[in-house]
């Protein structure tokens, strides 16, 4: 079996990080404690790196990982200790991989309707999702109310998913509509 050199390797992750990050977040919402989640399954990917076949994907590789560290994450952190059973982790891992393609169509549509926005709007939401910016931070940066700057986070995202569902309507209808 082939493998990855460490700069193969890093660009492998590099890559696939805000994906497995998802993954992570779909089980444990914190973005703190997901993000360290993430290190820990980085640090378990770079020991683990003479194991990965780079023939096969590494997003699922990868996610195997995560899922593993955030189990231990779960099983050592007492307040969540309480709140996630084994069962339905795994529920969700299984209901992850059987909606995959969906979710990588919405996202090629969410890349697509993202373009469509205008510029101070796309603006808006790369500084809220993307560079981490609180709303505060925005209205003060914008010279806008904390209220106004929800409330066009709030529009943008009912035209956001406005656009995608359209996209997926019109896709699901066929080349002939």
């Amino acid at each position: 079996m082939p493998t990855l050199s460490h700069e193969q390797f890093m660009r492998l992750f590099l890559q696939s990080e805000r994906e497995i990050l998802r993954y992570v977040m779909a089980i444990v919402p914190n973005v703190a404690d997901a993000r360290d989640i993430l290190q820990e399954t980085a640090l378990a990917l770079w020991k683990a790196i003479d194991k990965y076949d780079p023939e096969r994907p590494f997003i699922p590789w990868a996610c195997r990982f995560a899922l593993n560290e955030t189990r231990m994450f779960l099983r050592t952190d007492g307040r969540r200790k309480r709140f996630i059973r084994e069962d339905l982790v795994a529920m969700l891992e299984a209901r992850r991989f059987e909606i995959a393609p969906q979710l990588d169509t919405r996202r090629e549509h969410l890349r697509e309707c993202l373009d469509q926005l205008p510029a101070d709007q796309r603006s808006l939401i790369r500084g809220y999702y993307f560079d981490d910016d609180t709303v505060p931070g925005l209205a003060e940066r914008l010279g806008r109310s904390v209220e106004a700057v929800y409330k066009s986070l709030q529009r943008i995202r009912q035209a956001l998913e406005a656009c995608i569902d359209s996209k997926a309507q019109l896709e699901a209808a066929g080349p002939n509509s």
